[in-house]
């Protein structure tokens, strides 16, 4: 079992949190304002996670997982995450979020950001096409058959890998589409962003399962 080191313990931080120490995991959690505030989700959380600064959860994890609002990626510090594994979860939506300058001017697109920004670790995209209450609901033993598949993305395949196999532990398959700019193809708005959504009542209705066979038809809409 892993560390799992969280940079941003809100609703998806929080969600997985939860899933990682269910499977066994050891979290640390961190916000940007201060461990105290976290000491409810810790406690609620059990023996297997503490709470942190930012910086302290950065090195303390094994895997980090950032999920914070993407205006706010220099938040993340480089130094402690230097050839670590970062599991990138943002999501680029300016309406709710703010802009991001970046990205506005055309210079680096959305799915890049957090790598450019730690271009030492090993960014993996993943957990951006779920909402936090499907995230919770759809996780299956591995081999059921309503078991849902997520995308991931990334440069570096053992990375990937690993990824791969907490995803697996936290009750999901994978299918790696490939390069971390591969990620465009399940970025806001597409097809395989919106798989688990239910047409009818999207956020409110339950999430859908989503198999491999299904993913990766709706990752093919996009090229």
């Amino acid at each position: 079992m892993a560390t799992i080191g969280f940079i941003g313990s809100g609703k998806i931080g929080g969600t997985l949190a939860r899933l990682a120490v269910n499977a066994g995991h050891d979290v640390v959690l961190s916000n940007s304002r201060s461990p105290q505030s976290l000491q409810d989700l810790v406690a609620g959380l059990g023996p297997r996670a503490r709470a942190a600064t930012t910086d302290q959860a950065a090195a303390d994890g094994d895997i980090i997982l950032v999920a914070i609002p993407i205006r706010a990626y220099r938040q993340v510090p480089a130094q402690p995450l230097r050839g670590k594994i970062v599991i990138d979860t943002l999501n680029y939506d300016p309406a709710r979020q703010g802009s991001v300058p970046e990205i506005e001017a055309g210079n680096t697109p959305p799915h890049e950001l957090l790598q450019t920004h730690l271009p030492e670790s090993h960014v993996v995209k993943a957990f951006s096409t779920v909402f936090f209450r499907h995230l919770a609901t759809l996780g299956r033993p591995a081999g059921a058959p309503d078991r849902s598949c997520l995308p991931i993305a990334g440069n570096d395949t053992a990375a990937k890998r690993s990824a791969a196999a907490l995803i697996d532990s936290l009750g999901y398959d994978t299918y790696d589409v490939g390069l971390l700019a591969e990620s465009r193809r399940f970025a806001p708005g597409t097809p395989a962003q919106l798989a688990h959504l239910d047409p009818v009542g999207m956020f409110t209705a339950p999430g859908r399962p989503v198999t491999a066979a299904d993913l990766v038809k709706l990752l093919g809409e996009v090229r």
